[in-house]
């Protein structure tokens, strides 16, 4: 351990990479006895290679019974600067790496990545992108906008909803898109569907996006405005989040934005990333990198830090392996609006095998799905009941 603790100071490190040196030693040292007992083998030469291998021994080879509880804090501050710092030299390759790179690094960490589920998630948005935010069910909403509830039945939304930056924590944002969808489609209004995105067009967006917060006590904030951008034009914008942020401004080499630099997001995210050689040189010759080309602008989303616990941590897993709870008065379910409702049981019976007989069983479906019920699981039980 104590090898692989100083090696990165024989490793030409820039002065980034130093800094986070420095940083992640210094928990360390408060550790040293703890670390010391975890048997080292690997010894990689690379600072990214390092900081995997230290993560790993620090999370899942140290001995948690020889530790005192005034060290578990101090633990999690390691592990928190180990994963910044994967995340900020796997973004930083971003500024040199051709696209086959980049297309090979996401080919490669697709199960970790879960990257089907979330490609699920953009052709989903691609079916409902030129709808108006007003004329969306509230469901599809939450889809477009980045907020995971219950409501969204696993058996039509089989993505998470919060990949891409989560918006769960913006309640004020939320509230005023529940409440004047329609203001915020003025503002998407400005943002092309396709062919260029000029800074005149983003400005225009920022204007109306600002006004739709004129009347409120809500004060508007930047990332959930990425979300919709990069939902609205997913191979123009790419969404931030405050949580993933520092690592983002530091592998771009800038000043981390706050939640108002809607003018600096422009200039210093969106035009930064358009102008890198791989996503200029983006182009579609497997079914994989077509479908990444479409979405390129979101693609630095798939260079954060992801292991193997990341497809489990997914809210639609967690929501389709949610137990039934059986009890006296039956599980809570979450009632729909009619017209949620006949959306959701018609995609569901457009199906292709979905026999006629169940077809004409809509609107009692419909009725059904209304009272909270999954569409799925309406229709399993009225294909056993009618056979």
């Amino acid at each position: 351990m104590k090898k692989l603790l100083i090696s990165p100071s024989q490793m030409a490190l820039g002065d980034q990479e130093g800094h986070i040196y420095q940083n992640i030693l210094k928990q360390a040292s408060e550790l040293s006895l703890n670390l010391m007992a975890v048997k080292i083998e690997n010894h990689p030469e690379d600072f990214l290679g390092w900081c995997y291998e230290l993560l790993n021994a620090s999370r899942d080879r140290i001995n948690y019974d020889l530790l005192e509880s005034a060290q578990l804090p101090v633990l999690k501050k390691l592990h928190d600067l180990l994963i910044s710092a994967i995340s900020f030299l796997q973004l930083k390759t971003l500024r040199v790496a051709p696209w086959p790179v980049v297309s090979v690094f996401i080919e490669q960490h697709k199960d970790i990545l879960a990257l089907d589920e979330q490609l699920r998630l953009t052709t989903y948005i691609a079916s409902i992108r030129e709808q108006t935010l007003k004329d969306m069910i509230p469901e599809d909403l939450l889809a477009f906008s980045g907020k995971h509830t219950s409501s969204l039945d696993p058996s039509n939304y089989n993505f998470d909803v919060e990949w891409f930056s989560s918006t769960k924590s913006a309640k004020g944002f939320h509230l005023m898109l529940g409440d004047l969808p329609a203001l915020f489609d003025d503002a998407l209004a400005h943002i092309p569907l396709e062919g260029e995105v000029t800074e005149a067009d983003y400005q225009e967006f920022v204007v109306k996006y600002l006004l739709a917060f004129n009347e409120s006590n809500e004060k508007p904030t930047l990332a959930p405005a990425t979300r919709l951008l990069a939902m609205r034009r997913p191979d123009v914008f790419t969404p931030i989040n405050n949580t993933r942020l520092d690592a983002l401004c530091s592998a771009l080499a800038i000043t981390k934005l706050n939640n108002r630099d809607f003018a600096r997001y422009w200039q210093d995210i969106v035009q930064t990333i358009n102008n890198m050689s791989w996503f200029k040189m983006a182009n579609g010759e497997s079914e994989l990198d077509q479908q990444l080309v479409a979405i390129k602008a979101l693609l630095p989303c798939l260079f954060y830090y992801a292991d193997k616990n990341t497809p489990e941590n997914s809210n639609y897993i967690k929501l389709l392996n949610k137990p039934k709870r059986a009890t006296s008065t039956g599980t809570k379910k979450v009632r729909r609006g009619k017209e949620s409702a006949e959306i959701l049981v018609d995609r569901a019976l457009a199906a292709e095998d979905m026999p006629e007989h169940i077809r004409a069983k809509r609107d009692s479906i419909i009725s059904e799905v209304q009272k909270g019920r999954g569409v799925n699981e309406t229709i399993s039980l009225m294909r056993t009941i009618f056979g």
